[in-house]
């Protein structure tokens, strides 16, 4: 009697348990990705900083996305404020020659 086993076989399509976990760095389309939209810059820091802001949404589960948007609007909102608030040039002046 031979008390030996004979050893796995190449593994074939037939043989292969279907519940194999995927292999490390595969394609996981749900999870968070980058859009790749490019960002302008606008020439005014505050705006630029709150557009950049948006790109932390790119690694979030979709979940996480309103808290990124929320702070981006808030701060978006503010800047434009600041520039409605902000003095606009004074009228010089006027010169009466009749007195």
């Amino acid at each position: 009697m031979d008390d030996s086993m004979p050893g796995p076989g190449p593994e074939t399509e037939a043989n292969v348990p279907q519940e194999r976990a995927p292999a490390a760095g595969t394609y996981d389309p749900a999870a968070p990705a980058p859009l790749g939209v490019p960002r302008t810059p606008t020439g005014n820091a505050d705006v630029d900083a709150r557009i950049e802001r948006l790109a932390d949404a790119d690694h979030l589960p979709a979940d996480g996305h309103l808290e990124v948007y929320e702070d981006v609007h808030r701060g978006l909102r503010d800047a434009l404020t600041a520039l409605d608030a902000r003095p606009g040039p004074q009228p010089s002046p006027s010169y009466d020659h009749r007195s």
